[in-house]
């Protein structure tokens, strides 16, 4: 029998490797993920050593000592650290904000640290040049060096609180290690102590460290600090401290990989579609053969294992190629995540390879593929000996023996998925998406089942647009089958399916995104200031007020205070005057109309959780406010009050505005306008001017990032798909050999026969795509239910063209996928195929 076996396998080489491609697809997304999730892992442990090396004790402030969070540890508790028998060097780790002006004259948040005292405890790497020993130099970290455009030698300023500029020469580059501050997204600049001082004089020191001298053990020493500190810190060895942040960076780097396993599994169920559907042809292809294995003595567990030992094989050669091309997966996940991430262009790209990752790819191929085939190989052991006697075994699936059957599995799995959705539809923000989620997957299960009873109907719904010989033909052999079509379709409709839902919702929170942002911005523009430690000054925003055409200028400032119905507020304030014309926000009760100065259009959702409603009174700052509207949207934190209000409830004097809102006269050229205002801004290196249209087409651009991120992943689904409907069609040109020699014997072309091909080929994959289409809107429409709430309502929205441009790909992608097999069947002999058994 394993002769046999293996003569097979010698025998259907080709068809074997057409298949495994798909599997070998599948696996590389599954390795991939684990190579990228291994390389994730092993880039943060590199960068956090980088941060706790050499470090025997850290100091930092307990979580209950809140009266510290804001100002961080005091300065001279470096000094009594440092005087304490058995340390051998300490050094504080802080962090200032200042503003790094560009080549262009614009600024840009940047955080800057001094470089430590000692040389042990820097938590950085040089790259090139030197670390900066007077006050008038600077080391950039190399991202920064290449988002500015900087070098070694260049000149670079730093603009204090005031607005002061100071110079400074770029000594050397370095790399950061990962810390508290080296995920903020700013820049980042290291300078002298002295250096430090003079540009940030009240730095803020998140963390003490320090090094343990000869003969003192970690705990020794963290025990000495302790009796120094007293009360309000807490105080860690170095080991505590590594196993406490790798616990952290194992939880990153483990939500990335399930996220992306997820695709990986929606790949893999393709992937089994297509192996099952291939078994399923080849043991219907190879009836005869079978008859006469069972004919000549083979026992009904040795086909079973025959068939098996064939999917084996398979599995073993797909994880191979698999695992190979996982490498090419993760390298492309890794640009993918730094692009959507914002790591631009600079991306290093690693391929660390474990045991694990090897087991899992050979254990996935291998478990899929065999899984795949066991029904078929369980269908070949019913092949009756006498079968062998046929001139011509009928391969045809009956769909209504099992109809009855698979409709009531179907409803009772629909049942489950409409539970589950409806459940979803009771719950809030994550719970309700992941629940909703759930359910729209369990029904398209239910219409995964449901299969060879709608593909016919649908079949003969396009078929009756075709005209000529070759396209009925070609509908005929499309619905002739309806299961093994169902199961070619299936495994392009979950893909579309899923594609269609996220661009849905993507298409849907664009629309809400854009709808929002023309009610927040009434406002022909809005003047930010780039670096958040510098506000625009008062002296700004009247010059920017006496610019020729601006009718109006609205600041905005926040005001974090203290309430004690609330468990956290803050408060936005606008002039009086501009609150319901230049500032407007839906509300549920109450009009958004001026405000006096003792009165809050109130956050609804906080005005709920704290029993209040209109004509009630909050505290805040000590001060009461009278609730006059409850706004929905939560942008403005707990509520809207005026400028006067928001100034007096600030804990320090404001140096000046977050945002300057402003109003062009009615019939002001847009043009002009612009070009006035930008001769304003030029005087400021952090003002920078927007409109709605730019905030929008930011916030589209980003959201365009993500929806190509989705679309690459769920893209390996697609291509899997395609790679079944071609697999598909080789293996019915092969098992219809006669049947294409007895059309050609008839008058039908080499031309009209490829035609056919490649119309059978659209026709599945029209099938699998429209109906995933609607399967995806269907659940994109119920997500978008699920994730509107009483705050935002989501409004539905089809992106009809980037629907149009998927189906279109899909019918070119068929042509594709159809190309080979049509040439086979072309090129194959008239009298050859007629004399075929």
């Amino acid at each position: 029998m394993l002769k046999t076996i293996l003569a097979g396998l010698r025998a259907r080489t080709a068809r074997l490797v057409l298949s495994s491609i798909a599997i070998a697809l599948g696996v590389a997304f599954v390795t991939g993920t684990l190579v990228l999730g291994d390389a994730v892992e092993a880039q943060t442990r590199d960068n956090f050593a980088r941060s706790a090396r050499n470090v025997d004790a850290a100091v930092h402030l307990d979580e209950n000592n809140r009266d510290a969070q804001e100002t961080g540890i005091p300065a001279d508790l470096l000094g009594r650290i440092r005087s304490t028998q058995g340390v051998e060097g300490a050094d504080s780790r802080e962090f200032g904000s200042a503003a790094l002006l560009g080549g262009d004259g614009k600024a840009r948040n940047a955080l800057v640290q001094p470089l430590p005292t000692t040389e042990k405890l820097r938590d950085f790497d040089l790259q090139d040049g030197r670390f900066p020993g007077r006050a008038d130099e600077v080391a950039v970290d190399t991202k920064t060096a290449q988002i500015a455009k900087v070098k070694v030698g260049d000149r670079l300023k730093l603009l204090d609180k005031d607005n002061a500029e100071h110079a400074y020469t770029i000594v050397g580059t370095y790399k950061q290690g990962t810390s508290s501050i080296s995920m903020s997204g700013s820049d980042h600049v290291i300078v002298s102590p002295e250096g430090m001082r003079t540009l940030i004089p009240d730095q803020r020191i998140y963390e003490i460290v320090a090094v343990a001298g000869p003969g003192v053990s970690q705990q020794q020493l963290v025990d000495k600090i302790k009796a120094v500190v007293g009360s309000g810190y807490q105080v860690q060895t170095g080991e505590q401290l590594t196993k406490a942040t790798l616990e952290q960076v194992g939880d990153a780097a483990g939500e990335i990989r399930s996220f992306l396993l997820a695709f990986a599994a929606i790949s893999l169920v393709v992937a089994g579609m297509v192996i099952y559907n291939t078994f399923t042809i080849l043991v219907a292809q190879r009836t005869k053969e079978l008859a006469l294995l069972r004919c000549v003595g083979a026992e009904r567990g040795q086909v079973f294992r025959s068939v098996l030992a064939e999917a084996v094989f398979m599995g073993l050669a797909a994880s191979v190629l698999g695992i190979l091309g996982g490498f090419g997966v993760s390298a492309a996940l890794q640009v993918l995540v730094g692009s959507v991430g914002g790591g631009g262009g600079d991306v290093e790209i690693r391929l660390p390879l474990s045991w694990l990752t090897i087991a899992a790819g050979f254990g996935v191929g291998v478990v899929v593929t065999v899984l795949s085939a066991v029904l078929p190989a369980r269908r070949a052991t019913r092949v009756a000996p006498v079968a062998a006697l046929r001139s011509q075994p009928d391969s045809h699936d009956d769909v209504a023996r099992t109809g009855k059957v698979r409709i009531v599995v179907a409803a009772l799995v629909a049942a489950i998925g409409v539970a589950a959705v409806v459940l979803g539809m009771k719950q809030e923000e994550e719970a309700a998406l992941f629940i909703t989620g759930g359910g729209t997957m369990v029904l398209l299960l239910a219409v995964l089942l449901l299969g060879p009873l709608y593909v016919g109907p649908v079949n003969r719904l396009f078929g009756k647009a075709l005209r000529g010989v070759p396209s009925k033909l070609a509908s005929a052999n499309a619905g002739r089958n309806p299961k093994r079509t169902a199961a070619t379709t299936a495994a392009l409709m979950i893909g579309v399916t899923i594609v269609a839902m996220v661009t849905v919702v993507a298409g849907s929170a664009r629309e809400t995104m854009n709808q929002k942002v023309d009610d927040r911005f009434p406002a022909d523009y809005e003047v930010s200031s780039s670096v958040y430690s510098q506000p625009l000054t008062q002296k700004f925003a009247d010059e920017l007020a006496k610019v020729r055409n601006v009718a109006k200028i609205a600041p905005e400032l926040t005001a974090s205070t203290e309430s004690p119905q609330l468990e956290y507020a803050y408060v936005t304030g606008y002039p009086a005057d501009a609150i319901g014309s230049l500032v407007r926000a839906e509300t549920t009760n109450g009009p958004l109309g001026t405000l006096k100065d003792d009165e809050i259009a109130m956050r609804e959702k906080d005005a709920i959780r704290a029993g209040l409603s209109v004509g009630s009174t909050v505290q805040l700052g000590g001060k009461g406010f009278k609730v006059v509207a409850l706004v929905k949207d939560n942008t403005y934190g707990t509520g809207i009050v005026t400028l006067p209000a928001a100034t007096a409830l600030s804990k320090e004097p404001p140096k000046g505005y977050e945002k300057l809102l402003v109003k062009l006269a009615p019939g002001t050229d847009v043009a002009t306008a612009r070009a006035d205002l930008d001769r304003v801004i030029s005087t400021s290196p952090v003002a920078v001017l927007n409109s709605a249209a730019e905030t929008k087409a930011e916030l589209n651009g980003q959201l365009d990032q993500i929806l190509l991120f989705i679309w690459a992943l769920v893209g390996l689904a697609l291509v899997i798909a395609l790679f079944g409907i071609a697999n598909t069609l080789t293996l019915s040109v092969l098992e219809r050999t006669r049947e294409s020699a007895l059309l050609r014997a008839l008058g039908l072309t080499r031309g009209q026969l490829r035609q056919m091909l490649v119309v059978e080929s659209i026709l599945m994959a029209l099938i699998g795509a429209v109906v995933g289409v609607l399967l995806g809107a269907g659940f994109g429409w119920l997500l978008v239910e699920a994730l509107s709430n009483s705050e935002l309502k989501v409004s539905f929205s089809v992106p009809v063209v980037q629907i149009g441009v998927m189906l279109g790909l899909a019918v070119v992608a068929a042509v594709v996928a159809a190309v080979l097999p049509a040439r086979r069947a072309a090129r194959s002999s008239v009298v050859a195929g007629m004399a075929e058994a």
